[in-house]
């Protein structure tokens, strides 16, 4: 790891990414680096609050409404799930069922059902299902 002091760049923080190949990895690195100071907006009583993708547990649609939950509270963005995947896409969120969307680095353990669909236990304790669809994507960015 190196990081360098640059007096003369127009932007506040610059990244050059160096690797061997482009591969699934460094993209994904470039995603989280990306999404470092983006905030999702969302309200909640009619006030307005911008919140960290990293503090999202998931997100969830429910009758034309789609819900951001965080540990504690839970809160209304204005998009729809297909418009988060494209946003989120590659930064470590993934469906994971019609009406879900989750962030991986939130969840604390994975079990798997008689039904192949696998129990997520969220870091809260909150526990999500993955269904049968979704279970490939799943394994495939975990690597399981």
């Amino acid at each position: 790891m190196n990081i360098q002091i640059v007096e003369n760049i127009k932007e506040a923080l610059y990244v050059v990414i160096n690797c061997r190949k482009i591969d699934d990895e460094v993209m994904r690195l470039k995603c989280h680096i990306e999404m470092f100071d983006k905030k999702l907006q969302a309200k909640k009583d009619n006030e307005l609050y911008f919140i960290n993708s990293y503090d999202v547990l998931y997100f969830e649609s429910v009758d034309n409404h789609t819900f951001l939950y965080t540990e504690d509270d839970v809160l209304e963005v204005r998009q729809r799930l297909y418009e988060l995947e494209v946003i989120l896409s590659d930064k470590d969120f993934i469906r994971i069922s019609k009406s879900q969307i989750v962030n991986i680095n939130k969840i604390k353990s994975l079990k798997p059902e008689l039904n192949r669909t696998i129990l997520a236990t969220m870091c809260n304790g909150e526990q999500l299902y993955i269904s049968r669809k979704y279970v490939p994507a799943m394994r495939n960015m975990l690597s399981i």
